[in-house]
C-alpha cells in the first residue's frame, strides 16, 4: 500500500511538472484547525469590506471533505505568471497577473487535464479542480502542503521563486503521501508593511482586504472613499506593491506560458495614451485578452 501511495504520488507530480506547473504539494484533507478561528477573527472585523461572498461558506472553506464527499488529498498547484517584460513607468498599472488571458481558463484547463491523466494511470477517483472560484483557503492549504510559507503580507513565498504564482488544487479521494510545511523565512523584514500605499497591511500577516488597492480597483463596486483617494500611485487594476518590494522576488524567474504573455499594446500604453479613460482602455484590453 505505502509503495502504491509513492507511486502514484511520484507519477502525478511529475505529470504536473509536464503540464508546466512549478511545483506540486499534497496535504491531508481535513479540518483546517489553526485557520477557523484566523478566518473568524477577520470576518468579525469587517476586513473582508463589501466581499459579501467571503462571509459565505464557512465550513466549506475549512474543510474540503464537503467540497468533495469522501476527499483524502488535498493537491495545491503553483503555476508561474513572471512576466519577461514589465510595463512602462509612464502608464496607468495593472496587476502582472493580470497582463495576459484570464488564467482561470488556462489553469482549469491544465487541471482538466491532470485529472484525466490520474483517471487514465491510477484509475477512477472522486475529485474537484478549484482556481480561485470557490470557498479553498488556497494559501493555506500551499503552505500545509510545504510549497512555502505565509508572508507578512499573507501571499505564500517560497526561496527559489518568491511569489509570482497562481495557486490552484484538486480535491481528490485519492490516497496519496503527504508532504510537509515549510519554515517561515521572512525574518525581521518589514518591506512590505513599510511600502504598502494604504496601510492596508494593519500587522505582520494580517491584510484588511477593505484597504487593499487591488479590493478598491477590483472588488469594490461603490465609490472609492475620499480618505484613500490619490493614494493609489497609478495603479487601476491591483496593485503588486508588497510583490515587488519583497526581497525573496529578486528570485522570481520568467513564465514560460504564451498564454500569460501580454500584448503590445499594453506595453507601448502610457499615460497620454489612457489619459481620457483609463479605466476604458483597461476593460477593453480585458475583453481581447479572454
Amino acid at each position: 500500500m505505502i509503495a502504491k501511495k509513492q507511486t502514484n504520488t511520484k507519477l502525478i507530480k511529475t505529470e504536473a511538472q509536464r503540464l508546466g506547473f512549478l511545483s506540486c504539494g499534497i496535504s491531508k484533507a481535513g479540518f483546517l484547525e489553526e485557520e477557523a478561528p484566523r478566518l473568524e477573527k477577520w470576518l468579525n472585523q469587517n476586513m473582508h469590506g463589501e466581499m459579501q461572498y467571503m462571509e459565505n461558506h464557512f465550513d466549506k472553506r475549512l474543510d474540503p471533505t464537503k467540497l468533495v464527499p469522501g476527499a483524502k488529498s488535498v493537491m495545491s498547484l503553483l503555476l508561474n505568471y513572471y512576466p519577461k517584460e514589465t510595463q512602462r513607468e509612464d502608464t496607468y498599472k495593472i496587476s502582472k497577473y493580470a497582463y495576459g488571458t484570464d488564467y482561470h481558463f488556462v489553469i482549469k484547463d491544465k487541471l482538466k487535464q491532470l485529472l484525466h491523466f490520474i483517471e487514465v494511470e491510477i484509475g477512477e477517483v472522486e475529485g474537484r479542480a478549484f482556481v480561485d472560484s470557490a470557498p479553498v483557503l488556497d494559501k493555506a492549504w500551499a503552505a500545509k502542503s510545504g510549497l512555502g510559507w505565509m508572508g507578512k503580507h499573507s501571499n505564500l513565498l517560497t526561496r527559489q521563486v518568491g511569489s509570482f504564482y497562481f495557486i490552484a488544487e484538486l480535491i481528490l479521494d485519492l490516497d496519496l503521501e503527504y508532504d510537509s510545511p515549510v519554515t517561515d523565512h521572512c525574518g525581521t523584514c518589514t518591506a512590505c508593511i513599510d511600502a504598502c500605499p494604504t496601510q492596508a497591511i494593519v500587522e505582520p500577516y494580517v491584510v484588511d482586504g477593505s484597504k487593499c488597492i487591488s479590493y478598491f480597483t477590483i472588488e469594490l463596486k461603490n465609490e472609492i472613499p475620499n480618505d484613500v483617494k490619490g493614494q493609489f500611485e497609478d495603479w487601476v487594476f491591483g496593485c503588486d506593491v508588497c510583490q515587488d518590494v519583497c526581497p525573496w522576488n529578486r528570485f522570481s524567474k520568467q513564465h514560460n506560458e504564451p498564454l500569460f504573455d501580454p500584448k503590445p499594446e499594453l506595453l507601448s500604453m502610457t499615460k497620454k495614451t489612457g489619459k481620457k479613460s483609463p479605466g476604458t482602455c483597461f476593460k477593453k484590453y480585458f475583453k481581447n485578452q479572454q
